[in-house]
């Protein structure tokens, strides 16, 4: 069997249990933590960190989450929304003027956090997600494809840089530098929206999954993950210029511990370890239901709070390759795993075997 490493309850022994059998079936490296009531009962990891099976995954490894990232930017803004500077029902060029053409004067914040907007595409080269005043100024200038509100398709990219934009205008500060100083700081987590270079020795690349190479791209094979007109590709998130970008929908950089402990914000009604960041009323938000019926981006079934996905009681996320993150307000518990090993999204169910598993300590400490 694998080695793991880290901590866990003895209640919760099936989470170690469950990574160790992925690590044993061929999977590179991963984290998962289990955090109830703000406290972890899982903070574990194991495998390796790059391809060749040479440099151990630690505890301090990081990994580019993809989607996963989407929650951290939303829980941005709910902060903002919580004390008053951000309505969610007000039109998107109150604070962004510049939006409001091509017909858009009516999409509302809210529009932009459940993927009602009509902007889901981005048709430029991938290294224009690089230059951000580039990338607003286009979507500033997109008409939407639908009447926005009316229906959802997945914004895979264009999501972060929309709410990131507001974020912008109404705190003078870019989404990854609200981040870190209003939750990521706060709390003491290790996660980061524009990676610093000072990290890259601890930095995971994603691998693709097995028969495929760097080139495997999500977008241009109709993958679901990334249905955009951008074949986004492994090398391109492996790449410094990702790293070093602000892509609020798909770069964002953790591990597990990171992604567990800031979302426990969500499951714990707004205060970890006594640190306050929303109310309970602005944790409720995030579940009210925007959107229910089939996204006709990813041709699928869907329910979208304000900015988190609705999956019954519990809301997340998960990200293009496996990463994921689900919270349970009702237990106060969040799950998250993280991993540089990616599979194809049809056939990854690693996420939600491990939040089972979760589950199966979560009775036991609650008996």
């Amino acid at each position: 069997m694998a080695d793991i490493q880290g901590s866990y309850d003895d209640l919760f022994v099936a989470v170690p249990q469950a990574l160790a059998a992925l690590l044993d079936e061929g999977d590179v490296g991963g984290s998962v933590a289990v955090f109830v009531d703000g406290e972890p009962v899982v903070d574990v990891w194991g495998g390796f960190a790059d391809a060749g099976r040479t440099v151990p995954w630690q505890r301090d490894t990081i990994t580019n989450v993809w989607s996963v990232t989407k929650t951290m930017t939303a829980l941005s803004a709910l902060v903002l929304a919580d004390r008053g500077a951000l309505d969610p029902d007000a039109p998107v060029a109150r604070y962004w003027p510049e939006f409001a053409a091509a017909g858009k004067e009516k999409v509302l914040v809210r529009h932009l956090l459940a993927h009602t907007a009509g902007l889901p595409d981005w048709d430029g080269p991938v290294e224009g997600v690089y230059d951000w005043p580039s990338a607003t100024a286009r979507l500033a200038a997109r008409p939407p494809r639908w009447e926005p509100g009316t229906e959802a398709g997945y914004h895979s990219l264009t999501q972060g840089f929309l709410v990131g934009e507001v974020v912008r205008r109404i705190t003078g500060r870019s989404v990854g530098e609200f981040f870190a100083r209003e939750v990521a700081g706060p709390l003491g987590a290790d996660f980061h929206i524009g990676l610093p270079a000072e990290h890259d020795h601890r930095v995971a690349l994603a691998v693709p999954p097995p028969s495929r190479d760097e080139d495997y791209s999500a977008g241009a094979t109709g993958d679901s993950a990334y249905p955009t007109g951008t074949a986004l590709r492994v090398r391109d998130g492996n790449s410094v210029a990702w790293r070093r970008a602000q892509i609020p929908a798909a770069s964002g950089f953790g591990n597990a511990r990171s992604v567990a402990l800031v979302q426990s914000v969500i499951a714990c009604a707004g205060t970890v370890r006594g640190t306050r960041l929303l109310s309970r009323e602005g944790c409720d938000r995030a579940r009210e239901e925007q959107f229910s019926g089939e996204d006709r981006i990813l041709g699928m079934p869907a329910r979208y709070g304000l900015g988190y996905g609705l999956f019954g009681s519990a809301l997340g996320w998960g990200g293009w390759g496996g990463s994921l993150v689900m919270i349970e307000p009702d237990s106060g518990m969040a799950v998250a795993y993280v991993t540089n090993q990616m599979r194809e999204p049809a056939d990854d169910t690693r996420g939600l075997e491990l939040v089972m598993a979760a589950h199966d300590g979560l009775t036991g400490l609650r008996a």
